[in-house]
């Protein structure tokens, strides 16, 4: 056998192993195995606060409604932007930074990481990090992937970026088109525990039609639940979170 034919050789079985150490970190996708063994990326903060987050806006026809309840509580959140939809509505990024919410990235579009390569990873948070941080003038530093989904090129591309990767210890699945406020409500709850980081999602473009307002409904009651179980409502950054690696 030629040295080329071994070299091709070698390749060729070479790309299992590296096709499953890039989508390795798929694993933290579970739940209940990222909060007991990952808390740091599950965002586990203080145990008297809940990190209150939401994914997927900017969305100029459901997010000012979360805006305005959130102003009415007196409660600041992290918003997690996708960059094509900051980009479009510019104005609204700097209604959510001005009210003193924190903002992340979510990537540029809203697509699986682990199905994409290194360089377009870091092209698609290097983009909607510049866009951010163009229309804030704060450079963020969270990020949120897609789905929730990790892969070994997203923690490199984000460790370069300066941006912390973090997910959530429960959420809503506010997403669907069975989701209701009380489904919303009981979902988020029953997960609900001290220093937990609750996702819901302040637009439907990656949602069924409308499903925005089973989180809005949801929320005044999540509220209050947290403030019956005694713990104070806020950002990533008010909830002694990232804590050291």
């Amino acid at each position: 056998m030629t040295a080329a034919r071994l070299l091709r050789s070698a390749a060729l079985a070479a790309v299992p192993a590296l096709l499953a150490a890039h989508a390795a970190p798929v694993v933290s996708t579970f739940g209940p195995l990222r909060n007991r063994a990952m808390p740091r990326l599950a965002g586990r903060g203080r145990p008297g606060h809940i990190a209150l987050t939401f994914d997927d806006g900017p969305d100029p026809l459901s997010t000012p409604f979360f805006l305005r309840l959130l102003a009415e509580r007196g409660i600041r959140a992290t918003f997690f932007l996708l960059g094509r939809e900051a980009h479009r509505s510019p104005a609204l990024v700097r209604e959510i930074a001005t009210a003193g919410h924190e903002i992340g990235v979510h990537g540029w579009l809203h697509r699986p990481l682990a199905l994409r390569g290194p360089r377009a990873t870091y092209d698609d948070l290097a983009r909607a990090r510049d866009t951010v941080a163009e229309i804030t003038g704060v450079r963020p530093t969270l990020f949120r992937p897609p789905y929730g989904v990790m892969s070994s090129a997203a923690h490199l591309s984000a460790r370069r970026l300066g941006l912390t990767p973090v997910l959530w210890t429960c959420w809503g699945e506010d997403w669907t088109v069975r989701a209701t406020p009380h489904s919303v409500h009981r979902t988020v709850t029953s997960g609900l525990d001290g220093g937990g980081t609750i996702l819901l999602h302040d637009s439907d473009c990656t949602s069924a039609p409308g499903a925005w307002r089973s989180a809005l409904g949801a929320l005044p009651r999540i509220l209050d639940t947290c403030e019956q179980r005694g713990y104070d409502v806020g950002r990533l950054r008010d909830h002694g979170w990232p804590r050291p690696a």
